[in-house]
């Protein structure tokens, strides 16, 4: 017996399904519970479900997403503010599309015993200070607070040039170094610092804080709709992630240590990280706050005679892509 199928049966057998549309993502740093809302959309199918073949490429010490994304090699970066304004300002046309982190995880952490209370306190000092674009919030500080970064003068701070570890505080090498709330911090304590040792100063509590981890891409391709498109399911399945993660702190670093091909992460580290990023992103939709990004451009502004950037930005966030994404 002859099948006879009908035309339109013919023509589905016929035509080739829809290949998910690529994505490429480069992270700011080494795979860990930072970014775990990414690595949660994509273990629990987020990117799929919204026909998105991500790729999340992890970074480091020797890896400037900037630089990345310049060369072609990712459709869209998570970056610090700072880092992407001064990128666009010399001539990298970064723009902010989401962002998921609505508070600044930043902050200085001094020994207690050093006679360091307040802000003021801090010239005279030895500052270990991360550089490579993390180094623009505090500069931008001391500038507010008047105080000198050569190291030279009376009244000015020596900066050391901080590595991306704690051993500058642990060794007194100086006397407060950068850590952030849901990393830094933690190692300090887990090298058997208590608390009451310490002295912090957050950077979202002095007023200076600026926006981190937002989505960056470049300024031209938001001109084809296909990739606005695009970015708009990346960033609602990317949200969805977060979200989740939010709610199931402890799931979610779990996924983040099944997707460290180093090893190098552990457990306990990863939860805890996890929990204290849950706070950073809470209260965000994916939506670019404009008077958080203000309060960013002035704060970069306020640079003094060695500014980060020299004048207000023009084009350097849209809401097309979230306002796309939370419909």
């Amino acid at each position: 017996m002859k099948y006879i199928l009908s035309t339109t049966a013919a023509l589905a057998l016929a035509a080739p399904a829809f290949a998910a549309d690529d994505v490429t993502l480069q992270l700011k740093w080494v795979t860990q519970a930072q970014f775990a809302g990414y690595y949660v959309a994509l273990e629990n199918g987020y990117y799929e479900d919204a026909d998105l073949n991500v790729t999340i490429l992890p970074g480091g010490p020797d890896i400037a997403p900037t630089q990345v994304i310049a060369g072609g090699g990712a459709d869209v970066i998570v970056e610090w503010m700072p880092a992407a304004l001064a990128a666009r300002e010399n001539g990298l046309p970064l723009v902010n599309i989401a962002q998921p982190f609505k508070s600044s995880g930043m902050m200085l952490t001094c020994w207690g015993d050093v006679g360091i209370e307040e802000p003021a306190d801090l010239a005279d000092r030895t500052l270990g200070v991360w550089f490579f674009g993390n180094e623009y919030p505090f500069l931008s500080w001391m500038s507010q607070l008047g105080i000198k970064t050569d190291g030279k003068a009376e009244g000015s701070v020596e900066v050391l040039k901080q590595g991306f570890n704690v051993d500058p505080l642990l060794q007194r090498q100086a006397d407060c170094i950068s850590t952030m709330t849901y990393n830094e911090y933690g190692q300090v304590l887990d090298a058997g610092v208590s608390e009451d040792e310490l002295i912090t100063f957050k950077y979202q509590d002095q007023g200076v804080a600026t926006m981190e981890d937002g989505l960056y891409v470049l300024e031209d391709n938001l001109s084809d709709e296909a990739f606005v498109d695009k970015m708009a399911r990346f960033v609602s399945a990317s949200m969805q992630g977060w979200k989740w993660a939010e709610e199931n702190p402890k799931e979610a670093a779990m996924i983040v240590l099944d997707y460290d091909e180093t090893g190098a992460q552990t457990e306990e580290h990863q939860i805890r990280m996890m929990g204290e990023v849950a706070k950073l992103t809470s209260g965000s939709n994916g939506a670019l706050d404009e008077a958080d990004y203000q309060r960013t451009v002035d704060t970069l502004l306020a640079g003094g005679s060695d500014p980060v950037i020299t004048k207000a930005p023009e084009g350097a966030w849209t809401h097309a892509v979230s306002d796309k994404a939370l419909q």
